[in-house]
């Protein structure tokens, strides 16, 4: 321990001399700890870290497996026979969201909620901090209505009240009582709710159709001792069950079962290793700048281990006492690294919010201080390691005779081997980055199949009782379409359901006339569909091919009538008109006459639309919903605008022309078209900066150490380029000579990181769009990039190499 503290109060003395190499070699290894610490505080928190919930790893999304669809909403019946016929499950739960409009001491304000059967919470294993769960004779129809609040509502609205249980609030018209309060930092798949009530108190005709999925889903808990596969066994076996028993919703269809925290992650993971790896390479450049920088330090004590050598000191106390001085850089290092780690997953995620799942649970917890700890150690020996066996073996008559002015070849070559490497791996990041930045290009020039600009969607909440009529609907949606045509700047609206681009996907299965009709729904063919009004199609910029538009005229008292889209038409009318031809409608239990043909919509996503099981299309007008049906927008509806100018700006006009209508009625989820189309490539963007930023600094990185390598040797080589210079040397002669060693370091680096990159690029294939995992364009560009960087590099030492005087370099002799 004394030689040890002696190590250490020795290297912070060192280190204190040169403020300079200090301040190099910190920042530099900052830069790459801190980036590794941020990296991993994500990967901690989104893939490490378990559901916060007892026994996580027992808790399954359970799906509806149709056509089309793996992971498909379920219906109510069907969970219900879920629920009572399985063996391995101790509960399972389904939930609904449901918003709903609440009208306090002031504006009324749309309240997030979930409908949720009974064991909704116990199956989570959440108890209430105030109150009491729902029982089973709350969750069934003409029962009480009666609420659970989130605790942030309860904080925000009712200030912590402990009188609050036996309260009543108003939701959507009615009086529910307050039986128990969630804790406030519940989480549900990342979200919070202000409000939940039973859901099989939901009156609604459809739900309790076994046809219909409800936009539901479930959740349970296993059994101890039970795991995924024999559940899935056990699931089958219901979903065979129930396809006998009612073959004409459930024939074919199936059940899907995945741990709830991969649903929860989804296919972030090697998107996530990807960035992991790429901020490992920074690491490794910084630690070969900082060995670099250590070793020709460690050159320039060579006579001061010379002496130590003959005073006494053996081989291995040389070591200690460099790779002491490393690590202590490299804990300051890591400190420093922690710092911008911190604000560092601050500004990405806050940047980016929607790009990752759990991102709030993202943090600096104790085991990212271990990693970041661990990594600090682990860079300390690294790029202290080889220096400190290079610098310890000296040769004491040779080192004590010179004058410090010459060194070895050797060293010579182990620094060039350290700025090959840096290149090499500044090489792949670069290329890295560069493919998905050609990948986001790429995507940027995809046609959405509508035009973003200038729109806007938003939901609207209709605030009614139970007894509200179709009529009484229709009427008001009228008269909120009136309202909005005449706020100045609006060029288009129209009110909508079902899909919305990018945001929310709806089919609906079908037959074309002149097909026998299939015996259950899973043999009909599928289609996305759009409720619509006449002015749908301007508002979202949809062209047109063929045919006409749905019109205003196509009401509830006109025949049915639809727009198709082309990839419809080609599917199912290949190399024919369409126009006047008939499909039916299931669900619709409607036959409807074809009057249009429009482009396609990306409904999925600019990357994920060709990938898609259903991608054939259909507009149905709003007005003719079937009357069992019209009841669905009698809560809410979305919108969609076309404006002149700046959308946003004109939502001022829009919020105060529905209040106008109807104080109670609520303007909500405002989101532009241009944003919704951002969003859908939130974490290829996010991916995007990240490399883009590793590459920066590794090409940083790199040049700062070619820069540092040729400075170094052209001070050493003083004398010998003296020496040319008498000799008839011409500058040019010099010039070429430094840059000339320079650019076979980088030459040498960028043929191994080409060879690196070709392999390591594989890993992102999935990730691209639009361009090769070895696109040679990238490649070369890349390649070309780092020799004119690393040129540029030597230019300023190569230029203090030809001013040297060579009589000045011979007098020094």
């Amino acid at each position: 321990m004394d030689t040890l503290l002696q190590d250490l109060r020795y290297g912070l003395r060192m280190l204190a001399k040169t403020p300079g190499f200090t301040a190099i070699a910190i920042l530099t290894l900052a830069l790459g700890i801190g980036a590794n610490t941020a990296l991993f505080s994500v990967v901690n928190g989104v893939l490490l870290t378990p559901l916060a919930y007892p026994h996580p790893g027992q808790l399954v999304a359970v799906y509806g497996k149709t056509t089309g669809f793996d992971h498909a909403p379920i219906g109510y019946l069907n969970f219900l026979d879920w629920q009572h016929d399985n063996q391995t499950f101790s509960c399972m739960a389904i939930y609904r969201n449901q918003d709903y409009n609440f009208v306090g001491t002031g504006e009324a304000e749309r309240l997030s909620g979930y409908m949720i059967s009974a064991d909704f919470f116990s199956t989570l294993g959440v108890r209430p901090i105030l109150g009491r769960p729902f029982r089973l004779d709350d969750d069934h129809p003409g029962a009480e209505p009666v609420v659970i609040l989130g605790g942030g509502f309860w904080k925000s609205k009712f200030g912590s009240s402990l009188e609050i249980i036996g309260k009543s609030i108003i939701l959507n018209g009615t009086s529910y009582t307050i039986v128990g309060v969630i804790p406030a930092g519940f989480t549900f798949y990342g979200h919070d709710r202000d409000v939940y009530t039973p859901i099989d108190q939901y009156n609604d005709s459809s739900f309790r159709d076994r046809r219909v999925e409800m936009s539901a889903h479930a959740v349970g808990r296993l059994k101890p001792g039970v795991t995924l596969p024999q559940a899935k066994a056990d699931m089958d076996g219901i979903a065979q069950n129930l396809a006998a028993a009612y073959p004409e919703a459930d024939k074919d269809a199936g059940i899907a079962l995945v741990s709830m925290k991969e649903d929860l992650v989804g296919n972030v993971q090697p998107f996530l290793i990807v960035l992991l790896a790429a901020v490992g390479f920074l690491l490794l450049i910084a630690c070969a700048n900082v060995a670099n920088l250590l070793l020709a330090r460690a050159m320039g004590r060579s006579r001061e281990f010379a002496i130590r050598a003959a005073l006494g000191a053996n081989h291995m106390r040389v070591i200690r006492q460099l790779l002491t001085e490393s690590i202590l850089l490299a804990g300051l290092g890591g400190a420093l690294g922690l710092l911008l780690a911190f604000w560092g997953t601050k500004a990405v995620l806050g940047t980016l919010p929607g790009a990752l799942p759990r991102a709030n649970e993202v943090s600096l917890d104790s085991r990212v201080l271990l990693f970041t700890l661990g990594l600090s150690l682990f860079a300390g020996i690294v790029f202290g390691l080889a220096p400190a066996l290079k610098t310890s073996r000296v040769n004491l008559q040779e080192i004590l005779k010179e004058s410090g002015r010459g060194v070895s070849g050797a060293r010579h070559r182990l620094q060039g081997v350290f700025v090959a490497v840096e290149v090499a791996m500044a090489l792949i990041l670069l290329v890295g980055a560069g493919l998905t930045v050609r990948s986001l290009a790429a995507l940027w020039r995809v046609d959405p199949g509508f035009n973003p600009s200038h729109a806007i969607t938003f939901s609207l909440s209709l605030p009614g009782a139970d007894t509200t009529t179709s009529g009484e609907t229709r009427a008001r949606l009228r008269h909120f379409h009136e309202q909005m045509q005449i706020i100045p700047g609006v060029q288009a609206v129209s009110v909508t359901l079902g899909s919305r681009p990018m945001i929310h996907n709806s089919s609906l299965p079908f037959w074309v006339e002149g097909e026998a009709k299939p015996a259950n729904l899973q043999d009909m063919h599928q289609a996305m569909f759009y409720l619509v009004e006449g002015g749908f199609q301007r508002a979202m910029g949809v062209t047109l091919e063929r045919g006409r538009f749905v019109t205003p005229q196509d009401d509830e008292h006109a025949p049915v009538v639809i727009d198709i889209d082309d990839v419809f038409a080609r599917t199912y009318f290949p190399h024919e008109n369409p126009v006047g031809k008939h499909i039916h409608l299931a669900l619709f239990n409607v036959q409807a006459e074809i009057i249009g043909v429009v482009g396609h919509i990306k409904q999925w996503g600019l990357d994920a639309d060709e990938k898609s099981t259903i991608q054939a299309q259909f507009d149905y007008p709003f007005m003719q919903l079937p009357e069992k049906l019209m009841p669905l927008a009698a809560d809410a509806v979305a919108v969609v605008l076309r404006t002149e100018g700046d959308p946003a700006a004109v939502m001022v006009s829009v919020r105060r022309a529905v209040q106008e209508i109807d104080p109670r009625e609520v303007v909500y989820n405002v989101q532009t078209m241009d944003e919704v189309v951002s969003n859908s490539f939130a974490a290829r963007r996010l991916s995007m900066i990240l490399l883009g930023v590793f590459a920066a600094l590794a090409l940083v990185l790199a040049c700062v150490g070619i820069y540092g390598v040729i400075s170094y040797l052209v001070g050493q080589r003083s004398h010998e380029i003296g020496i040319r210079v008498a000799l008839g040397a011409q500058r040019r002669d010099v010039l070429r000579l430094v840059i000339g060693h320079g650019a076979r370091m980088a030459l040498i680096g960028v043929a191994i990181g080409i060879g690196g990159a070709l392999g390591l690029t594989r890993l992102m294939a999935n990730q691209l769009f639009g361009v090769s995992a070895h696109d040679p364009l990238t490649f070369a560009g890349v390649a070309i990039l780092l020799i004119i960087v690393a040129v540029a590099a030597c230019y300023i030492p190569a230029r203090r190499a030809m001013q040297v005087d060579p009589m000045t370099a011979l007098r020094c002799d």
